[in-house]
């Protein structure tokens, strides 16, 4: 062993050590600062939640808007956001799987798909106020459905998109070429491949997928606020074509006012949100595990 044998030898020890030393402080400081954002969050969710659980009752879900805080019920807002999460998961979930499947199953890999994979990337990233104020001009004005149900559905239909097409290229990535090669050497065509094999075995990441799209689209105000959604609604929605208040604009609406007891209110009003939130979450969640462990086994 010569001289610059040992010199190499050592050097790359020292190398190691340093690599090694580099991890050990980043996952510290990745440990400190996981610990740190989760104990902001956590207090905030202990804060809203002692100042909101005590107003969780049967009048706050059945009750209507009102000037007088204690009397001010969650009912048009509450069923203003099933109305708009109903209507968000029909519109963007068959637009964004055919767009998604027509992206990674039919077009080629030239400069006009990387073109739309960059654009599809680039929408995905745009803050909500932009697709608010598309909305208002576009389904408001022009198309003349007004600040109703379903205008704000497609605004925030149009936002949450190209998640989902995201969403639906990634499953279709998932799915083992070996089952697509005996689908075709069996007389196959390409879309009865498709459809009979690549998107079954896809559907689950497709709708973990949707789900997490849409529980972000029903927690967004600043869209809806731009298209004209009304913070004062004293009656339920019962079509498409009402006017109506969600969950997001009632707490913004009750924030804004001064009475302590609006503050209790919205409080409350968050929690109801944040359990809707974490259900599409869980749900989501589920759907991915069951399908991961199906491909395993």
């Amino acid at each position: 062993m010569t001289p610059f044998t040992n010199i190499f030898t050592l050097i790359e020890a020292f190398e190691s050590w340093i690599d090694k030393q580099r991890k050990g402080s980043f996952a510290v400081y990745g440990l400190i600062f996981t610990l740190l954002v989760l104990s902001m969050v956590l207090a905030l969710f202990l804060y809203v939640s002692l100042a909101g659980y005590p107003r969780l009752d049967r009048d706050f879900f059945t009750g209507y808007a009102s000037r007088i805080p204690e009397q001010a019920g969650i009912l048009p807002a509450f069923l203003g956001t099933l109305w708009v999460l109903f209507m968000v998961a029909i519109v963007s979930f068959p637009l964004g799987v055919a767009a998604g499947i027509h992206l990674e199953k039919y077009v080629t890999n030239d400069r006009f798909s990387r073109f739309l994979e960059v654009n599809i990337m680039n929408l995905a990233g745009i803050p909500s106020v932009v697709y608010g104020l598309l909305g208002l001009q576009f389904f408001v004005r022009s198309m003349g459905l007004g600040e109703s149900i379903l205008a704000a559905s497609l605004t925030l239909s149009l936002m949450v998109l190209p998640l989902v097409i995201i969403s639906t290229r990634e499953a279709l990535r998932m799915v083992p070429h070996t089952h697509l090669e005996a689908a075709y050497a069996l007389g196959a065509t390409k879309w009865q491949t498709i459809w009979l094999q690549a998107l079954p075995q896809a559907l689950p990441g497709i709708v973990s997928g949707t789900l997490l799209a849409v529980s972000r689209a029903i927690g967004e105000a600043a869209p809806l606020l731009v298209i004209g959604a009304l913070a004062f609604v004293p009656f339920a929605p019962v079509s498409v074509l009402d006017y109506f208040t969600v969950l997001p604009v009632q707490v913004f609406f009750w924030l804004s006012k001064p009475q302590n007891s609006f503050l209790v209110n919205a409080s409350a009003a968050i929690l109801v949100l944040l359990s809707i939130t974490l259900l599409l979450n869980l749900l989501a969640v589920g759907i991915r595990e069951r399908w991961h462990k199906r491909i395993q086994s």
